[in-house]
């Protein structure tokens, strides 16, 4: 990058990198980009021990890594993402916004609009925003009553978050945002069938009708099934009452559930152990153009794994478990690759509120990846025969894959 480039960009992100800004994004990766490199960036103000700084968020591949950045610090950082990494950058703020855009020569063109109003300096209110656990925007706002949430008793009448049901009203926001970013794949010129495989007492189900239906407008069917009539009943009950007249909720197994044809997303909710297999091989098999599953209780590979390179940390039961899981769900993930499903392994909620935090979304795309013999290799190596193989039997040559 030439030097009076650089010196532009350092002036402008000088001039918008405050308390201020509302996000930065960058994005478009370059041609000449490797695999693993970074594919888009979000930054953001936090007050961190009373000090201002930028949280970084950059995307690479199919996992997400964070870092705080001191002012000039994030300019280093955005300049040096902008020569060869990445060709646009767009930041927004209360004073105007800067636009960044990397042509293929290299040449860079930034944009600055200064807004029309003076923003008056920050005031404490302002201030308790950049916290590091600031109020942020939620898919179902605080303040605004949802019949449902006061009736399951996580708001009040008035919409306020009882204190000691927030870290529900977190994950059900949660929940809402992972489909929120796939309501692109979801068609709208008909009534789409959505599964919830183990609904329990369903706060994600009923959030999820609400968000896509009520919401969003979305013609939809939705249906919850469970192994504990009493729940059934009670979600029923309250399905009618909240008027909610396409969910409904059925006792039933999920590997013996025939009960649709075809299916547009299929979610499961900490599906003990194999449940959760064949709740995706069910998915599979129907077609699912979206899976959204939480795994729970993976105990299969505990007792079958075995590596002799890694006996010396597999001798300790609690990491052999943990190891156990990991390897459960990033199996189930190449496997639904192999199908044809783009896969990402997210972070559900944090790790202090429960140690079951990791989702697997899945969206269908069509194209198989050929990752067969990967996946043989690594079951033998690690003495493995996990359900989700049987249920989707996986081919090791692109071959045998076109006459599955």
């Amino acid at each position: 990058m030439e030097q009076t480039s650089r010196e532009e960009l350092e002036k402008a992100f000088g001039w918008i990198l405050d308390e201020h800004l509302s996000q930065a994004v960058l994005s478009a990766p370059a041609k000449n980009a490797e695999d693993g490199s970074i594919s888009h960036c979000r930054l953001r103000p936090v007050l961190l021990q009373n000090e201002l700084k930028f949280q970084a968020e950059e995307q690479r591949g199919k996992q997400a890594f964070h870092k705080n950045l001191s002012k000039d610090e994030a300019m280093a950082y955005l300049t040096e993402l902008l020569d060869g990494k990445l060709k646009q950058a767009e930041l927004t703020s209360a004073k105007g916004s800067v636009l960044v855009l990397v042509s293929k020569k290299g040449k860079v063109t930034v944009k600055v609009k200064r807004a029309a109003v003076r923003i008056a300096a920050p005031s404490a209110a302002a201030d308790s925003l950049l916290t590091h656990n600031r109020k942020k925007r939620y898919v179902l706002e605080e303040g605004k009553p949802v019949p449902f949430l006061v009736d399951l008793g996580v708001m009040t009448e008035e919409g306020k978050v009882v204190k000691a049901r927030y870290d529900k009203f977190r994950q059900i926001n949660r929940f809402l945002e992972f489909i929120e970013d796939i309501l692109p794949k979801l068609p709208r010129d008909r009534e789409l069938t959505i599964l919830d495989f183990g609904c329990g007492k369903s706060y994600l189900t009923f959030a999820m009708y609400y968000y896509l239906k009520e919401l969003n407008g979305y013609s939809i069917r939705v249906i919850g099934l469970d192994l504990k009539e009493d729940v059934i009943a009670l979600c029923n009950r309250l399905s009618r009452k909240f008027g909610f007249d396409k969910l409904t909720f059925y006792h039933g197994d999920i590997a013996e559930y025939e009960g649709v044809n075809a299916v547009d997303m299929v979610v499961t909710l900490h599906a003990c152990d194999t449940a959760t297999d064949y709740a995706l091989a069910k998915a599979v098999g129907w077609g699912a153009s979206v899976i959204l599953s939480v795994p729970c209780c993976q105990h299969e590979l505990n007792r079958q794994m075995k590596n002799e390179t890694a006996s010396p940390v597999l001798g300790y039961g609690l990491l052999k478990e943990r190891m156990a899981a990991l390897m459960t769900d990033g199996i189930r993930a190449q496997v639904l690759e192999h199908y044809g499903y783009r896969t990402q392994i997210l972070e559900f909620i944090d790790m202090e509120h429960t140690p079951k935090n990791i989702l697997i979304r899945a969206v269908k795309q069509g194209k198989k990846k050929q990752n067969g013999k990967e996946i043989h290799q690594l079951l033998k190596e690690w003495n493995l025969a996990p359900t989700i193989c049987e249920l989707l039997p996986v081919r090791e040559t692109a071959q045998e894959s076109m006459t599955r």
